[in-house]
């Protein structure tokens, strides 16, 4: 998935990258904790099995965030995708990626341009032992080439529905870890339950997660539950939507759109969360639209905006890291639709 279509789709992921990295060096440094895994390990996925013989020295990643995988466990990848969307500073790395790198002392890895697709060059010269992608939306033609490098850890099932569960189990395991990597995923859910706490107004409350194209309101396009975004928020106990759930089991796509002329059919969304510019201009357009007004969630200002481009609009898309940077942060934005009602 390329930035320009995620774009288009209403900031699906933002996967990209690029080797103008800070650091040049293609050795990872690691703080690596015991290992716990016996190899050979075999991971299955959408495409099959791949083996993997022994424990990985070097371990490069592509996509968006699997690179968070081992970093949370303590080993430095040589090389990751290039953040370009939320990326505050313009160095290629997310804020919450920068804090682990500063903690773990180490050097940031080669960065992996991914706007025009995967640069598998730039992998290869990484020279790894193992490639995990275990989120991502890797086609069969580009698993094959990422195999000829080393083996490929793909994602499970459907491209760009793995959770982050998902992602660590597979990856933890393929890096020889994964009794950590369970580990990890109990503290994370012990960390969304604290901060979910802290927000009981959200109790009940149906979330949809849309974006609505600002020169085109005769669509509204919304993401499904094959998408991490809503998938998350499902996970933790949030009801679903009726048209979510309807469109949802209808299509294995994350992203989905429905004439504006079917407004009628979000009569149950408590919360409208979209995303657009900092001045917050969109809500006022929405509820201008003698269509979309007729949605009881954008009538009465219901609306979260994500702004555009922003890390906590990329912390919405949940991940080993950007969970501990961002969820009060991201749960306090939610519940302020909630109040709007109130």
């Amino acid at each position: 998935m390329r930035a320009s279509r995620l774009i288009a789709l209403g900031i699906a992921v933002a996967l990209t990258g690029s080797l103008a990295a800070c650091s040049s060096s293609t050795d990872a440094e690691t703080t690596e904790p015991e290992s716990t895994g016996d190899f050979p390990v075999t991971i299955e996925h959408a495409y099959g099995e791949t083996v993997i013989d022994a424990k990985p020295e070097r371990i490069a990643t592509v996509a968006w965030s699997n690179h968070e995988v081992p970093l949370a466990l303590g080993v430095v990848p040589v090389g990751m995708s290039k953040a370009t969307w939320g990326d505050d500073d313009g160095d290629g790395v997310l804020p919450w990626v920068e804090d682990k790198l500063d903690e773990l002392g180490a050097e940031t890895p080669v960065l992996f341009d991914e706007t025009d697709g995967i640069d598998f060059e730039a992998v290869a010269d990484t020279q790894p032992d193992v490639i995990l992608a275990a989120y991502s939306g890797l086609t069969q033609e580009d698993y094959d080439t990422l195999s000829k490098i080393a083996p490929v850890v793909a994602y499970p099932d459907v491209p760009w529905g793995t959770t982050y569960e998902e992602m660590i189990r597979m990856n933890s395991a393929a890096i020889g870890l994964p009794a950590e990597g369970d580990e990890l995923i109990d503290e994370l859910h012990a960390e969304v339950e604290a901060s979910l706490s802290n927000y009981p107004e959200l109790d009940g409350a149906r979330i949809l997660f849309s974006y609505i194209d600002p020169a085109d309101f005769s669509q509204i396009g919304f993401y499904t539950s094959h998408d991490t975004r809503p998938g998350f928020l499902e996970s933790i106990g949030f009801p679903v939507p009726e048209i979510v759930a309807d469109e949802s089991a209808g299509t294995e796509e994350f992203y989905t759109a429905v004439s504006a002329e079917e407004a009628d059919r979000f009569s149950d969304v408590d919360v409208f969360v979209t995303y657009g510019e900092a001045d917050g201009a969109i809500i006022e357009q929405l509820q201008a639209d003698p269509l979309l007004s007729q949605i009881p969630a954008i009538a009465n200002g219901s609306i979260v905006v994500l702004e555009n481009g922003t890390p906590l609009a990329a912390s919405a898309n949940p991940s080993p890291l950007s969970i501990g940077w961002g969820i009060d942060d991201y749960f306090a934005l939610l519940a302020s639709g909630i109040s709007e009602q109130q």
